[in-house]
């Protein structure tokens, strides 16, 4: 049933390690060409790319800063130039930065948290439009987050806020972009174990989240590959728009 994403164009933001990489190493697995983009991961990006090869798939990267809008641009034209032209876009590359309570909240850590999450998804996605136009269609997957429906953890408010946007914006540019021939969804993950986690929570943390999932487990990164894969398939998913997908074990149902 997936046998349409053969060939296709994919460039995935932030997929040097986490839920990225394995997104990327999904597409190829079903006969994509991918661009993995990284920031400043080079050798774990590197690693992904030769994975990929070694089973026969195509894979490049792209290094970037997608928090800046001439980057965003840059590594949208980059992929499109390596692959002749893009089909899907997985807008994944995102940050928390660092907790902070309210009263730590400054300009800087604003501009961090915003510029990562929320910039990178817009201007990814306008500089991609063209070539979806050119390809005839186009695909559009943000990566949202629970945080966005449940606030987040402690000093994560801005993190919780940037992704709230996202969905919104995800609904927004699939009303926009919908005549266009191109879709737009989000995935939101739950409690996933990425270095995400490694850097921001604590196994203490980590273990009372998990008491509070139904299926009574953290969630491995290849869990979130299938909905990707999924809403990236016009066979599989061609009248789904607009739509935001929880990834969490149940532990939140909206």
């Amino acid at each position: 049933m997936l046998n349409d994403l053969k060939n296709k164009r994919v460039l995935v933001t932030g997929s040097s390690t986490g839920i990225g990489a394995a997104v990327a190493q999904g597409f190829a697995r079903v006969g994509a060409r991918v661009v993995v983009h990284y920031k400043s991961s080079a050798e774990e990006a590197a690693s992904i790319v030769t994975a990929i090869q070694e089973t026969g798939g195509e894979a490049h990267s792209v290094q970037g800063d997608v928090a800046k809008s001439e980057e965003s641009n840059r590594i949208v034209e980059e992929a499109a130039s390596l692959l002749g032209g893009l089909d899907v876009v997985i807008n994944n590359a995102g940050a928390m930065v660092k907790r902070a309570p309210l009263a730590e909240v400054d300009d800087a850590l604003y501009d961090d948290v915003l510029d990562c999450n929320v910039r990178s998804v817009i201007m990814i996605s306008k500089a991609a439009v063209p070539h979806f136009e050119r390809a005839g269609s186009g695909v559009i997957v943000n990566t949202s987050s629970i945080a966005a429906r449940n606030g987040g953890g402690p000093g994560a408010g801005l993190y919780a806020g940037a992704k709230a946007f996202v969905g919104n914006i995800t609904r927004n540019m699939a009303k926009e972009l919908a005549g266009r021939k191109i879709r737009v969804n989000a995935v939101s993950p739950g409690v996933i174990l990425t270095p995400f986690h490694e850097r921001f929570s604590s196994p203490e943390w980590l273990e009372a989240m998990r008491k509070t999932i139904p299926m009574e487990r953290i969630g491995s990164p290849e869990d979130c590959v299938g909905v990707f894969l999924f809403l990236a398939s016009d066979t599989m998913s061609g009248y789904i728009n607009g739509q935001t997908i929880e990834v969490n074990g149940g532990q939140y149902m909206p």
